[in-house]
């Protein structure tokens, strides 16, 4: 065995792709070279058919070295295009492509040692080279070419498949450095932002915890993708973005806050002030309600004066907590106790409201009983109309509640009747006439239109 052989396979692979390119240089470069290849001497050359066997072993040799130099370029290739398809993508699709590469690649390996073992095995510079020793030299390199020349097909159509992969995989890569510097500008331009408004007197101690919250998240992106891997440094580019931008708008929106904050303020504290002084009318009206109604229009509404009381005081300690939280910038709770304030006021408000609204209404019905129930019977008389269009008969679905609210309106006409009726109980009967008759119109225009 020469020194030769006894290289390792991947040096002697290393060895044989750099004679091979230089064998692949352009014909004038060739010419150029020295005559180291026979030795520096000259050769015996036999004529006749031993240098036509000589001249195809070596042919053949030639296209071996250029099969295996375009194998083994597309392997390099195709290499750097797995590197970038695992550097950005883990899911099972790439994992087999990954799989089939080192496939192709021991089957690229198994060629390729076929190839030097042919080319160690025949030395076709040898003056004494027999034309059975050429021939037999012809035939292996013809046979490895064809082997490479056929793996080299394998390894096209694996790379053909690879392509959905591969740009998918370029597409992150290209995303990455641009999401990149928009996560690092977003940070600047939040933490700019917070300076902007501490400069202002607000604090903002809340935004500048959630802004330091993100260095960590800064200092991986700057660690860079490979440490961290592509696909989760995208994912955090775009959440450090999402969360720093948040933070941005947040600071630039509280000195308007802070203002829209003191506004309210103002305004819950002359709404409750108002109530307060409505509240002390509604004891008259609850007095004017008992001395010329029912019992029953009006004792729902006993309690009004003390809930309003109440409501109001719950009120105003509300805005108290609401001022001192703000004064100390605790703007959500600030938000939350002026809401709070909102709907304790509406609450009250609504009640105020009912004991005034009550007695002008039943003012209005007990002076004109007519306008509700000729209101009341238009309504079912229109339903009716309805109900009839385009049949003979009504559908008892639309024509049971019908009869139902004709017979409610004459029994509520008819409480009406005495010395002393309870017209909040008519009033009540009649919106309810009026609901019932407006569901029946609403299932015909829907069963119609549905129809249609």
């Amino acid at each position: 065995m020469t020194a030769t052989h006894a290289q390792p396979y991947t040096q002697r692979v290393r060895a044989v792709r750099d004679v091979v390119a230089l064998l692949l240089l352009p014909v004038p470069l060739l010419v150029a070279l020295p005559l180291a290849f026979a030795g520096g001497g000259t050769r015996r050359w036999f004529g006749g058919r031993g240098e036509n066997v000589r001249a195809d072993a070596q042919a053949a040799k030639d296209a071996a070295a250029a099969a295996f130099y375009e194998l083994d370029t597309a392997q390099r290739d195709l290499r750097i295009s797995i590197e970038t398809i695992t550097a950005v993508d883990s899911t099972p699709a790439a994992r087999k492509a990954v799989e089939d590469f080192a496939a192709l690649g021991r089957r690229i390996d198994e060629v390729s040692h076929s190839y030097i073992t042919a080319v160690d095995a025949h030395d076709l510079d040898r003056d004494d080279l027999e034309a059975s020793t050429a021939a037999r030299a012809r035939a292996e390199l013809s046979s490895a070419k064809d082997e490479l020349v056929r793996v080299k097909g394998e390894l096209d159509r694996y790379a053909a498949g690879l392509g959905p992969l591969l740009e998918t995989a370029e597409t992150q890569l290209a995303r990455l450095a641009p999401a990149v510097e928009r996560a690092r500008q977003t940070l600047l331009a939040a933490s700019n932002a917070l300076d902007a408004v501490r400069a202002s007197g607000l604090r903002a101690d809340d935004l500048a915890a959630r802004l330091a919250a993100l260095a960590p998240e800064l200092t991986k992106l700057n660690q860079g993708a490979g440490r961290h891997g592509v696909p989760e440094t995208l994912q955090r580019a775009d959440q450090v973005l999402r969360d720093a931008d948040a933070v941005r708008t947040e600071a630039e929106r509280l000195p308007e806050r802070a203002a829209e904050i003191d506004r309210r303020l103002v305004s819950l504290r002359t709404r409750a002030q108002a109530l307060t002084t409505r509240a002390g009318k509604v004891e008259p009206v609850l007095s004017e309600l008992r001395r010329r109604f029912t019992a029953a229009c009006w004792q729902d509404l006993q309690g009004v004066p003390a809930q309003t009381a109440s409501t109001v005081r719950q009120a105003e300690e509300k805005i108290r907590e609401a001022a001192k939280a703000r004064d100390e910038q605790r703007w959500p709770d600030a938000i939350s106790l002026l809401s709070t304030v909102r709907a304790l006021l509406n609450s009250t408000d609504e009640a105020v409201s009912a004991a005034g609204d009550r007695l002008q209404r039943l003012n209005a019905v007990s002076k004109d009983p007519q306008h509700e129930i000729e209101r009341t019977r238009f309504a079912i008389r229109d339903a009716q109309r309805l109900a009839m269009a385009g049949r003979n008969t009504p559908d008892p679905r639309h024509a049971r509640p019908l009869d139902d609210s004709v017979a409610r309106l004459d029994r509520a006409v008819a409480g009406l009747e005495g010395r002393h009726p309870d017209y909040w109980h008519f009033l009540t009967e009649m919106e309810g006439v009026r609901r019932t008759v407006a569901r029946v119109v609403s299932d015909i225009r829907e069963e119609r239109g549905a129809g249609s």
